[in-house]
C-alpha cells in the first residue's frame, strides 16, 4: 500500500540496521510515528538499558547545542542511542538561527556512529493528495529539506489514502485471526475521518469486542466506535450549534476523560474541524435531507449514515457562511496553538469551545476581507 511505503521501508531499514545519523519525521500522522519509535524500541534499544539509551527532548526547553554534545558523547552504559527531538519549528521561528544550523552541520560531519538523531516536525499536516498541501505547510516542509535534509533522511508522514486505510484495517484484522467485513472497514475508516491513529486504536477495540466471534460486521462498528463518536463530536457540535456552552463544556470533558483523552487533542480537533467543513458544504449547497447529502459531500468527506440528518440540523443553525468559515478558522487558531506545545492542551480545548458557543457580533455593512472565498 503506498500509504504506508515510507514507515514499512523505515522497520526494514531498523530491522537490517541499515541506519543513518539522523532522521526527520515530518507530519502530523501520528501513527507512523509511532511504527517507527515502535520499530527503533524493537531493533536498537535492548529492554534492560532502554532508560540510558532513549532520550525525549523538545527543543522549546533545551537548547540545541546541548542536545547535539549529548548526542557526540558515547555511553558507557547503552551500547546504541537514540535522541527524539521535538519542538523543531523553534529552528525556523524569528531572528536568526545560523549558529544552530552551523552546529548541525558539524555534528553531521563527525556524528557519533553509535547514536542516531530523529527530528519531529509534526507541526506540519500532509494531506493523502500532495496538491492540496496548505502552501504555508508547503513552504515550512520545504525548508526542513532545504536544511536538515541536506543531513538527515526526511520521511513524509502523510495522511492516508481512503482506500488504503481500509485495507490496512481489514489486514490488521485478519493478522489477529479476525475476518473483517469489507462495509465495516469502510464505515470505520470514513467515520473516523481517516485517522490512522484513531482507527488502529478504534480496531484493537474491535478485535476484543468480537471476541470468539472472531468477525467484525457493520453492526459491531455502529454499536462499539460510532455510538462513542455520536457522543464525542456529533453531540459536541450539536451544543456548539445550540449555543448551549454549559453542554459543550460537558460533553468536552467527556471527551477528554475517555480514550487517551488530552493526548488524542488533536485528532480530536480534526474531527470537529471536519465537521465544521461538512457543515460549510451542506450550507451553501443548501442540503435539506440525506439523500441530497450523498451528492453534496464527495467519497472520503462523507458523513455516517447515522450522523446526517443531525449534522444538517445543524448546519442550519447557522445564518451565514460567515459565521461557519469564523468557526473554521477558530479551529484552526487552536490547532496551531496545540502544535506549539501550549502549556495545557486542556485550556486551549476549553477556549475554542467558550468561543465557538458565543454569540456572534453584529458586522458593519460593507465589504469585508471574511468574504472572500477560503
Amino acid at each position: 500500500m503506498r500509504s504506508f511505503a515510507v514507515s514499512d521501508r523505515f522497520v526494514s531499514d531498523m530491522k537490517s540496521r541499515n541506519l543513518a545519523p539522523g532522521y526527520v519525521f515530518v507530519g502530523d500522522e501520528a501513527f507512523f510515528r509511532r511504527k517507527c519509535r515502535e520499530a527503533i524500541l524493537q531493533h536498537l534499544v535492548p529492554n534492560d538499558v532502554r532508560e540510558l539509551s532513549l532520550y525525549d527532548m523538545d527543543l522549546a526547553e533545551m537548547e540545541l547545542r546541548e542536545i547535539l554534545d549529548r548526542a557526540r558523547t558515547p555511553s558507557l552504559m547503552a551500547p546504541f542511542q537514540v535522541f527524539f527531538v521535538r519542538g523543531v519549528k523553534n529552528l525556523y521561528g524569528r531572528g536568526k538561527h545560523d549558529e544552530e544550523f552551523a552546529a548541525i552541520r558539524e555534528y553531521f560531519d563527525n556524528p557519533n556512529p553509535d547514536a542516531m538523531l530523529v527530528f519531529i516536525a509534526d507541526h506540519i499536516s500532509i494531506p493523502a493528495d500532495v496538491r492540496r498541501m496548505d502552501m504555508t505547510d508547503k513552504e515550512r516542509y520545504e525548508r526542513i529539506r532545504e536544511t536538515l535534509g541536506e543531513f538527515c533522511r526526511v520521511l513524509e508522514f502523510a495522511r492516508v489514502e481512503e482506500g488504503d486505510a481500509v485495507n490496512w484495517a481489514v489486514q490488521s484484522a485478519g493478522a489477529d485471526g479476525v475476518k473483517l467485513d469489507l462495509d465495516a472497514a469502510r464505515e470505520l475508516v470514513d467515520s473516523l475521518g481517516g485517522d490512522m491513529m484513531m482507527i488502529a486504536n478504534e480496531l484493537e477495540k474491535l478485535v476484543l469486542f468480537v471476541g470468539d466471534k472472531k468477525r467484525i460486521g457493520l453492526g459491531d462498528v455502529e454499536t462499539l466506535v460510532l455510538a462513542a463518536k455520536q457522543r464525542s463530536f456529533y453531540e459536541l457540535t450539536d451544543a456548539i450549534s445550540s449555543r448551549d456552552r454549559a453542554r459543550a463544556l460537558e460533553v468536552l470533558q467527556a471527551i477528554l476523560s475517555a480514550g487517551d483523552g488530552e493526548e488524542a487533542a488533536i485528532g480530536h480537533l480534526y474531527m470537529l474541524s471536519r465537521t465544521f467543513k461538512q457543515m460549510l458544504v451542506i450550507f451553501e449547497r443548501n442540503v435539506r435531507d440525506s439523500r441530497a447529502l450523498w451528492q453534496a459531500l464527495w467519497q472520503g468527506f462523507r458523513l455516517p449514515p447515522f450522523a446526517a440528518e443531525d449534522v444538517i440540523r445543524q448546519a442550519r443553525r447557522y445564518k451565514s457562511r460567515r459565521e461557519l468559515t469564523s468557526a473554521i478558522r477558530r479551529i484552526a487558531r487552536a490547532d496551531l496553538a496545540l502544535r506549539s506545545y501550549a502549556v495545557s492542551k486542556r485550556l486551549v480545548l476549553e477556549n475554542l469551545v467558550l468561543d465557538l458557543t458565543a454569540e456572534p457580533k453584529l458586522q458593519e455593512t460593507g465589504w469585508l476581507q471574511d468574504e472572500l472565498p477560503v
